[in-house]
């Protein structure tokens, strides 16, 4: 999260991408198994900038990044061994030092218009929690049917 939203990163040449490039808008829900809560936000779509994609791309494993580079995220292979063959071109072009972040795999924050609250309770009588954002951008607030 950051101060305008929900952050994931992606390839932006990936079904997922394509389709954020398509109709910018998402929903993510976060299940808290444990402690028998859950979130879900929905709300339009935009890339994070490309210096923010940097810093997490540096944050990431060395193996993630050379991963990162060499899947075509959600297309198809021969083999598994094909996606080896290709990280390993991705380690021979980069044998030491820094990974460069290409510029397919970037970030998407989700910007909430709805967010729900969800906390469980016996019998599946569960309580929703609803915030909706207004125009002026405040907040309607109402409680939902489990």
């Amino acid at each position: 999260m950051d101060e305008r939203g929900l952050v994931f990163y992606t390839n932006a040449r990936s079904r997922k991408g394509r389709e954020l490039a398509a109709r910018p808008r998402a929903a993510m829900a976060v299940h808290l198994r444990e402690r028998e809560r859950q979130l879900r936000v929905e709300g339009a779509v935009e890339e994070v900038e490309p210096e923010k994609a940097d810093a997490y791309w540096a944050e990431r494993p060395r193996g993630y990044q050379l991963a990162g580079r060499a899947s075509e995220q959600s297309g198809p292979l021969a083999s598994r061994e094909e996606l080896l063959e290709r990280v390993e071109r991705e380690r021979a072009r980069f044998p030491e030092g820094p990974v460069p972040r290409p510029a397919h795999w970037t970030g998407f924050r989700i910007l909430p218009d709805r967010v729900e609250l969800w906390l469980h309770h016996d019998d599946r009588l569960h309580e929703r929690i609803e915030y909706v954002r207004r125009a002026d951008g405040g907040w309607d607030r109402r409680l939902l049917a489990p």
